[in-house]
Formats: structure tokens, C-alpha cells, sequence
């Protein structure tokens, strides 16, 4: 089926009813094959984040979600001593409000102990840790222009360490930040998925492996797009001659690895459709 065929079958679909027959060549394509992601914003996330934004079109950072306490966005994990894995948190500011729990993520705001002493500390302790990996000289610089950053709204800080790692990398998806209500913030979980497609006219979403069970798929095929998920590949690689510590801080990631094998890494993974996932279960029964 050609170009213009494709197209026609597409704007029957009802979520395109509306949509103006203006386009062609390049336009219309765009039009037909759009992928997304939507992920909240995470401070120097794992590979498979990084995977997942290079995997698409367009990668929605979502600042407007609640934060949730004890989880990934402002810390995670890199090697000390080696062979070890350390937990670093950015410290976020106290409030004695009721509603403090709740708070969306571009409600919170960094310590300022953290720019006064904790940013130095935390610096110190990577080039302590990785100050003889193979790209230390490379990696050091970006990673303290992440760190070093001086602005105390939490996902302002790091949309900054996105926007930094995504250039290094060599990434050329179209980053999209949301600070505020960009959509009806009474939608949650799978709507609020289905509206971010619906904004971007997302002929495709796609989602983390992990996320399998929080979306159905004929609900999206309903609304014309398509549902995967990405599964990463484990890649070991070299940490001071020890054995493998995985998923931690993309900080290892660039400090053991040249931009060309990790433009390698970034495109190791594999696309998912939930029935596929349904069958192999059923298969190992």
C-alpha cells in the first residue's frame, strides 16, 4: 500500500475525523508514523530510560505528576570502591504543609544545603570512584554540569541533566517538557496516557517493560494507536575488572563506555506487543 493510501486509511480512523487533507510527502508521513513516550522527570536515570527516549519521535517529560517519596526521581545508584553499588539522593526541601505528600514533582524544590555542600560531596565521591575509568576526562565535565546546575525547582534541575546527557549521547528525539497542567489533571494513569497520544497525534506509544500490566492494549487500538513496550537487553561491560553491577546511574554507563558503543547500548532492545507477551507466558505452562 503506498503513501497516499495509507494516509486515506488512516484519517478514517476516528481519532483523525477532523484532520485537514493539506500534507504530503514528508508531512504526511510524520502524520502517519509519530511514536511517544512519556516518562516523569528522573535525576541521571539507568540506561533503559535513555533506550526508550531514543526509541521514539517525540519523548513527553512529565513534571506534572505527583511526586512519590522514596522513589527514583532524585536519586539513584553508581560504583564505589569498585565493585559496590552507592545510593545518592538530591536532598529536596521540608514542609510542614498537610498536603506536602502530594505535590507534584514540579512542586519541590531542591535543599539549599544541597548547593551549599551536598553538590561538592556528591562530586567528590564520583571522582573518587571512577577517577581511573577509561572516560573519566569526557564524562566528569557533563556530569558536573548536571550536578552544578543552579536552580532549586526539582524538575526544572532536571530537565537541565535530560536536556545535557540527551546531547552527549547523540540523542535526536524532540524532548518535550511539561511543567504545569498541559491536560486535564483529573485524568490519571491510562487516560492521561491516551490524552498525551491524543495531543502529539501518536499513531504509536510506547512504554517500559515494566509498565505491562497498567495499559490495555485495544483501548489505545480503539483510539488508532498502537501499544509496545521496550525490553532492554542486558549489556555488560567492562568496571575496573569486576563482576557486573547493572542498572545503575547513566554516570557509569559514560564513564566505562565511548559515545560509539554507547550509541550501540542505546539501540539495544527489543519492541513488545502485550499479546506477544500473553503468549510466551502461556507458552512456559
Amino acid at each position: 500500500m503506498n503513501l497516499l493510501a495509507e494516509f486515506l486509511k488512516k484519517l478514517d480512523n476516528p481519532v483523525n475525523k477532523n484532520a485537514k487533507l493539506l500534507e504530503s510527502g514528508t508531512e504526511a508521513e510524520e502524520r502517519l508514523f509519530m511514536k511517544i513516550a512519556g516518562m516523569q522527570p528522573y535525576f541521571l536515570p539507568y540506561i533503559g530510560y535513555w533506550q526508550l527516549m531514543n526509541a521514539v519521535d517525540k519523548f513527553v517529560v512529565d513534571g506534572s505528576v505527583q511526586y512519590i517519596k522514596a522513589g527514583w526521581i532524585n536519586r539513584n545508584y553508581i560504583l564505589i570502591n569498585n565493585s559496590k553499588s552507592f545510593l545518592f539522593t538530591i536532598p529536596l526541601k521540608k514542609s510542614s504543609d498537610a498536603g506536602a505528600s502530594s505535590r507534584k514533582i514540579s512542586e519541590r524544590f531542591i535543599s539549599d544545603q544541597y548547593f551549599g555542600r551536598d553538590a561538592d560531596k556528591f562530586l567528590r565521591t564520583i571522582r573518587h570512584a571512577y577517577g581511573k575509568a577509561p572516560y573519566f576526562n569526557e564524562a566528569m565535565p557533563v556530569i558536573e554540569k548536571c550536578f552544578l546546575y543552579e536552580e532549586k525547582n526539582l524538575s526544572k534541575f532536571i530537565y537541565n541533566s535530560i536536556q545535557v546527557i540527551s546531547e552527549y549521547l547523540g540523542i535526536t528525539t524532540e524532548i518535550i517538557f511539561w511543567h504545569h497542567n498541559d491536560i486535564d489533571p483529573s485524568l490519571k494513569g491510562q487516560e492521561r496516557v491516551l490524552e498525551i497520544c491524543r495531543n502529539f497525534s501518536a499513531t504509536s506509544y510506547i512504554n517500559p517493560i515494566g509498565g505491562l500490566e497498567l495499559y490495555d492494549s485495544k483501548s489505545f487500538e480503539s483510539n488508532g494507536i498502537e501499544l509496545k513496550f521496550l525490553k532492554s537487553k542486558t549489556h555488560e561491560y567492562g568496571q575496573f575488572g569486576n563482576e557486573f553491577v547493572p542498572n545503575l546511574s547513566i554516570i557509569d554507563v559514560i564513564m566505562f563506555n565511548s559515545k560509539s558503543d554507547i550509541k550501540k547500548m542505546l539501540n539495544m532492545y527489543e519492541l513488545i506487543e502485550k499479546e506477544e507477551m500473553s503468549e510466551c507466558i502461556i507458552c512456559t505452562h
